[in-house]
């Protein structure tokens, strides 16, 4: 994230154990999606309900690059799992998962995709950082990233295999996506 994580506590006190909980939690949210902007977290216990017992709302917004922000407003309503303050972090963050989902499709949608490409090498590849080199057809490098590899293959390319791709313009030039591993042999 280009800002560090914001988390805030409401009618309560700060704790650091929920405080790590939201952590554990934000990063699996960019290692999901690496281009998150910024994540602000409310934890908020507004009032004691003695019928309910303690409820807990959890407030998640995400920003992201070029808008279409994600925003999740976890009501506890009725659900007891709501008493728990872990599980109410844990379910905010599994909508939050989703709806950067969606994003990431909807993004995927107005990108203009051109004409399948022949087969590209993988040049390089860093399965630390999630993104790759493909030594494309004309002597061109094309970038790609863990999410434009087809069906979580990402961890199983390996640098000189062969992959077929669909090639799109990024924000920072051209752009793999769909990428898929041809077959597990290595071109020399």
């Amino acid at each position: 994230m280009e800002i560090p994580l914001e988390i805030a506590f409401e009618g309560l006190e700060p704790s650091d154990s929920v405080a790590a909980r939201v952590r554990q939690e934000a990063s699996k949210l960019e290692h999901f999606y690496h281009r998150i902007t910024s994540c602000r977290v409310v934890i908020d216990k507004p009032h004691q309900h003695h019928q309910r017992g303690n409820a807990y709302y959890v407030r998640i917004h995400v920003t992201l690059p070029g808008g279409g922000d994600v925003v999740v407003s976890r009501d506890p309503g009725n659900r007891r799992a709501h008493s728990d303050v872990y599980a109410a972090i844990h379910d905010a963050f599994a909508a939050a998962k989703r709806q950067l989902q969606s994003a990431m499709r909807r993004r995927q949608s107005r990108v203009r995709h051109h004409e399948e490409l022949p087969p590209g090498i993988i040049a390089k590849i860093y399965p630390y950082e999630g993104y790759g080199i493909i030594a494309a057809p004309g002597g061109r490098d094309v970038y790609f990233d863990r999410e434009s590899v087809a069906d979580e293959g990402f961890d199983a390319l390996e640098p000189g295999q062969e992959v077929m791709f669909s090639e799109v313009q990024g924000e920072h030039g051209a752009q793999a996506v769909a990428v898929r591993g041809i077959a597990k042999r290595k071109v020399h």
